[in-house]
């Protein structure tokens, strides 16, 4: 999932252990063609400086397997839809809630340490959305072993681990919300919908 525009992001309590589990195991994982179906999110923000001007921020977590950031994502598992596994990531992974908005496109990619009998080459495709991110949690189900923070694009796209989530910001998140602000009919339904989140 990526991020979109404006973030209310305070909530839950701090020290408390986490009321959420995160899904494990491949046994409900979808999988098509011999390749597991990922969902994932980018969230973002919009923060008003002193200044007029705007700045875009994307929420990345640390990974468990080695240097470099990541955009929240995981298994699309066969009792939910690829929207809901998105919001169930950004919850597990980045303990973060909030509005998914829209597709960003799907994104294939090869997982060296995710190889499994249904999928022996380790192929993976990823269906990308937008999240308005409206609360982070001091408590989720993975805080013990990721960390999240919110970066500039130019950061991100430095810090990003693979080449294929550089080429999802770049081509999936940038794209999108230019398109989002760049029309004064999508600035104008933009703001509707931040008004009745």
């Amino acid at each position: 999932m990526m991020g979109t525009v404006g973030s209310d992001k305070e909530g839950g309590a701090e020290g408390q252990m986490s009321e959420l589990v995160a899904r494990t195991g491949r046994l409900q994982q979808r999988y098509e063609d011999g390749c597991r179906l990922v969902a994932g999110y980018r969230s973002s923000v919009e923060s008003d400086g002193e200044s007029d001007d705007k700045i875009v921020e994307v929420l990345m977590i640390t990974s468990t397997s080695g240097p470099g950031l990541l955009f929240p994502k995981g298994g699309w598992e066969d009792d939910e839809t690829v929207e809901e596994a998105a919001v169930r990531e950004a919850i597990e992974e980045a303990g973060v809630r909030g509005t998914l908005l829209d597709l960003l496109g799907c994104y294939d990619f090869k997982s060296k340490t995710l190889q499994d009998e249904f999928c022996p080459e380790g192929k993976c495709k990823a269906a990308m959305f937008a999240l308005h991110v409206k609360e982070e949690l001091q408590s989720w189900p993975e805080q013990n072993t990721r960390q999240r923070s919110w970066l500039s694009i130019p950061e991100a796209l430095q810090c990003c681990r693979h080449a294929w989530m550089r080429k999802a910001l770049e081509e999936g998140f940038m794209k999108w919300h230019a398109n989002l602000t760049s029309s004064p009919e999508n600035e104008v339904a933009e703001n509707q919908k931040d008004n009745a989140l």
